[in-house]
């Protein structure tokens, strides 16, 4: 039985089936521009894409109803209780939310941005969303919202302020998008 074929040689040989393309047909007068629909996010490598009013039919803009991090009262209740040192893991992990974790919800979707550059984010549609629970915490100052998804996945988002009101916005949008399990 022969070995598998190495990385470097599928590599080696898809680019030379691209390189081998011809060039498309195109008009004379034809000059290749930018798409202004599209741009690169600041210091990403991935393009974004930007809903215009002349777009495709029916495509409205996607507006942002919640964008933000973990409450800054977590934070704070954190490194208080994190002088002792039995809550030191706790604080260490309140302060990586606060400085790498964003929650954005859109009209459109949920996203978790992570990471030190922002570069792992996870975005999931409304219609995938089956439930959504809330746990309040500090006395209902900010809470907790977990998020279940059709295939089963649980999607944990810790410390959201304003939480009751996010929480029943992804309802509202979820059941108008025919996503939500009704109990």
């Amino acid at each position: 039985m022969p070995p598998p074929p190495s990385a470097l040689t599928a590599s080696a040989a898809a680019s030379s089936f691209l390189r081998s393309l011809p060039p498309p047909n195109l008009p004379a007068h034809a000059t290749l521009r930018p798409n202004p629909s599209l741009r690169r996010s600041a210091g990403h490598s991935r393009v974004v894409a930007r809903a215009s009013a002349s777009g495709a039919a029916g495509a409205e803009a996607e507006t942002v109803f919640f964008d933000g991090g973990a409450h800054y009262g977590d934070l704070a209740a954190n490194l208080v209780l994190g002088l002792t040192l039995l809550w030191l893991p706790l604080t260490l992990a309140s302060v990586s939310r606060a400085l790498l974790l964003r929650y954005r919800f859109t009209s459109r979707r949920v996203t978790v941005i992570s990471g030190l550059s922002g570069d792992d984010r996870t975005d999931f549609p409304y219609s995938s969303v089956r439930e959504v629970v809330v746990v309040p915490r500090f006395i209902g100052e900010w809470g907790d919202i977990v998020i279940t998804l059709k295939d089963g996945t649980k999607v944990d988002l810790r410390s959201v302020p304003r939480f009751r009101e996010v929480a029943d916005y992804c309802r509202k949008m979820a059941a108008a998008e025919g996503g939500l399990v009704a109990r």
